[in-house]
């Protein structure tokens, strides 16, 4: 009955886009639209994803969702950047590391089996990823806080990016010919086949792109309706609605018991989002009238780091625990009430 019903709620994405082309609603009416349009993409998401995982196996899977989960990500940040939006963008990645690493990762615990085994080598590497992301992007950070030029950060941002781009691609290119050879089985008979898995992956993540377009241009008006600070839309509401793909893929495929999947796909999409789409949005922004520069607020590199330092606690012992699943999800919203307040 659920599945039929997340099927038939696949409508709300087309629904929403012709509502916002033909209907022009209130812009927080539309907001809303939008973000319930999200959860039926993320189960298909998942579901994909899933299924193209029987036959890549679970590190690969767990980049293929990552990947076409960020795809939001990238275009929420291009769009805002191009609008000259610098806080959006930087407190919309942050967040995105933050979430992926405390509510994805500890929800996908809360909701799975205790005690299931995880990959912690891979796991390990993509959270080192997320560790050099912050150390290598320093430079660029401390010109923020020590009050020099935008200019000045453009300038130091450049070179920063440039290495976080290829310290990601050594890095994930040698995981994943380890996961390619490492992970090898038949897929079950009622698995999608893989090109049908990746094509509904492709379209799943169009319609999120779309609708994740709609939702900034109707994120000042729900801000002002909640009487949120950008700062706070940006880092939360944006980053954890623009995370709906891996926050309901990761759900979906922990309850059905494939841990190591689940973890794959929060962990491996924060490292992607800091040394993939951080750096890739950064230069894109050298060809747009606005120029991006990878100052960080120390709110947000503090918790950045601090979500790094406990997921790699937990993970550890290479198991997952509902407990520790329990202190990832507090601590987000222990980190959502410091954005609101700062």
């Amino acid at each position: 009955m659920a599945r039929r019903i997340l099927w038939a709620s696949l409508a709300l994405a087309p629904a929403t886009i012709l509502v916002d082309a033909l209907a022009h609603p209130g812009k927080t009416a539309l907001f809303v639209l939008a973000a319930i349009s999200l959860i039926p993409l993320a189960w298909l998401i998942g579901e994909s994803t899933e299924h193209a995982a029987e036959h890549t196996g679970p590190g690969i899977g767990g980049y293929l969702n990552a990947s076409f989960g960020n795809a939001p990500e990238l275009i929420i940040a291009l769009v805002a950047v191009s609008s000259g939006l610098y806080g959006v963008v930087l407190g919309s990645l942050a967040g995105s590391v933050i979430s992926n690493l405390l509510l994805v990762f500890g929800v996908s615990q809360v909701v799975g089996e205790d005690g299931c085994e995880l990959d912690r080598r891979s796991l390990f590497a993509q959270i080192g990823l997320c560790a050099a992301a912050i150390a290598i992007a320093s430079p660029a950070i401390i010109l923020g806080w020590t009050g020099h030029s935008h200019h000045t950060g453009v300038v130091a941002s450049v070179p920063v990016s440039i290495a976080l781009l290829v310290v990601y691609l050594v890095i994930a290119g040698r995981n994943l010919r380890r996961h390619s050879q490492a992970e090898h089985g038949e897929a079950h008979e009622s698995a999608w086949s893989l090109p049908l898995a990746l094509g509904a992956l492709g379209v799943a993540t169009a319609f999120t792109a779309v609708i994740s377009e709609i939702l900034v241009h109707s994120l000042e008006a729900f801000a002002r309706a909640i009487g949120a600070t950008e700062f706070f839309i940006a880092a939360v509401v944006v980053a954890v609605i623009g995370n709906a793909a891996e926050h309901g893929g990761a759900v979906v495929i922990a309850r059905a018991g494939k841990m190591k999947l689940a973890s794959e796909i929060a962990i491996s999409s924060s490292a992607q989002v800091a040394l993939l789409v951080t750096p890739v949005v950064m230069l894109v922004s050298l060809a747009l009238s606005h120029h991006l520069a990878l100052t960080f607020r120390w709110e947000e590199t503090t918790a950045m780091a601090g979500a790094v330092a406990l997921t790699a606690l937990f993970v550890a012992d290479g198991r997952s625990r509902r407990w520790e699943g329990s202190v990832l999800v507090t601590s987000f919203l222990a980190v959502a009430v410091w954005f609101w307040l700062a």
